[in-house]
């Protein structure tokens, strides 16, 4: 039994913006009151000056197992999880190989398996990914997957993405889309614009992006299906969901917080850390970003947290893989950057991070009596500098090395049991 003592508790999802104690008993969020009396068998934490969230929910990670274990592996990426405050994570299926069978959701499973963070599975929409043979979803869904997506690259065809969308409402799931028309995208590797211009670096135009969102939205109007847009880049991408959402079309979308914070003129570095892709995009862009996220156009904050080796990054910008790592650092930057300025309150901090990915997808994400204890606990004192070396994630990529930073996870509880305490993994 634990006893969370004095600690400010925000949950928008349950109206709650106060100075609150939290019992924990068997698991199990069993009071959330004021001076909540102490007795001798209660484990206490003592939350004076920090904030208590539900625990964080990120839906878009790549743990990259398996196949490429050197980048990422289970262990590690859960480890990471638990540091930035997130007490479940979903996996992407673009492993090697796939996860578009239910014996690799199963094995998944299994090593998770004792791990402190819950772990879900997002399995692929159609099998290796880049097929026209749908996946066996419903199978895949008994084994556990919380979502389908090839995540990496869009559903081939308008085609395809129909029937995946048909199949996937039988078994009520959702289709996470990387939106991208490769044929637009033609081979580049950052926003095309200014930028591009200058550094003479091939660009990836918005419309790229653009494109295969207004096709979704399109067919999820036709079949009914639900469509979530992953890390959204575009302004006129997040006027074309805002708009699906005034007609009731079942579409929800994702941003991720580099891409709120940073804009193409980050390349200018040529440091293979701001290669990502979605490319960053113009400050017009990034400025719709967040107004979407204020006026509730967006849903989430999700990482797309993507790990490489060493080597991989450290080659010529061209050759080098797309991808930045997120896990450790989402918190700190989205309480520096956006809440600690003014942008948007901690309410909406929590409501993307936790509440609508809970909500969403059906993952818990508020504090409420009955529920898991997954509880985040964050002091917004803490000054810290980023330095990748001391990352649990193997992954080093990251665009904010050497950045300063306020706010920092403290505790990490899932199911009433500590995955990070005192700062340091469990």
């Amino acid at each position: 039994m634990k006893l969370i003592k004095d600690g400010h508790i925000i949950d928008p999802a349950n109206s709650i913006d106060d100075i609150m104690d939290i019992l924990i008993i068997d698991e199990k969020i069993s009071k959330i009151e004021k001076n909540i009396e102490v007795k001798p068998e209660y484990e206490i934490i003592n939350a004076k000056g920090l904030m208590v969230f539900p625990g964080l929910i990120d839906m878009h990670v790549h743990l990259r197992e398996p196949g490429f274990e050197y980048k990422e592996t289970i262990k590690t990426g859960l480890a990471a999880a638990a540091k930035g405050g997130f007490t479940t994570i979903a996996c992407m299926p673009n492993t090697k190989p796939a996860i578009d069978e239910r014996t690799i959701v199963e094995a998944l499973d299994r090593k998770a398996r004792g791990a402190k963070v819950n772990l879900k599975v997002i399995g692929a929409a159609t099998k290796n990914i880049d097929s026209d043979q749908l996946t066996e979803m419903g199978d895949m869904k008994e084994a556990g997957i919380v979502a389908i997506s090839n995540d990496g690259k869009p559903v081939k065809n308008a085609y395809i993405t129909r029937r995946v969308l048909e199949y996937a409402k039988k078994f009520d799931l959702i289709l996470i889309e990387h939106c991208e028309d490769e044929s637009m995208a033609n081979g580049g590797f950052i926003h095309e614009g200014y930028y591009s211009t200058i550094l003479g670096l091939k660009g990836i135009p918005r419309e790229a992006e653009d494109l295969i969102v207004a096709r979704d939205i399109a067919l999820a109007k036709m079949t009914g299906g639900k469509v979530h847009i992953a890390h959204i880049s575009s302004k006129n991408s997040v006027d074309l969901v805002r708009e699906a959402k005034k007609q009731g079309i079942n579409i929800t979308a994702e941003v991720t917080p580099q891409h709120l914070v940073l804009t193409d003129q980050a390349v200018e570095s040529f440091d293979t850390s701001t290669k990502i892709n979605p490319p960053f995009r113009s400050e017009q862009d990034r400025e719709a970003l967040i107004a979407g996220l204020i006026d509730g156009t967006i849903d989430m904050i999700a990482t797309d947290h993507a790990p490489h080796a060493r080597w991989e990054k450290e080659v010529e910008f061209a050759y080098a893989p797309f991808g930045v790592v997120g896990l450790e650092t989402a918190v700190s930057l989205m309480y520096t950057k956006l809440v600690k300025t003014g942008i948007i309150k901690y309410s909406t901090l929590i409501e993307k991070m936790a509440n609508n990915p809970g909500r969403i997808f059906n993952l818990g994400g508020e504090l409420k009596i009955g529920n898991d204890a997954d509880i985040t606990l964050f002091d917004p004192n803490i000054e810290w500098i980023v330095n990748p070396d001391e990352f649990y994630s193997m992954g080093r990529n990251t665009p904010f090395k050497g950045w300063n930073l306020d706010g920092q996870v403290i505790h990490t509880i899932v199911k009433g049991d500590f995955a990070l305490k005192n700062g340091k993994v469990i």
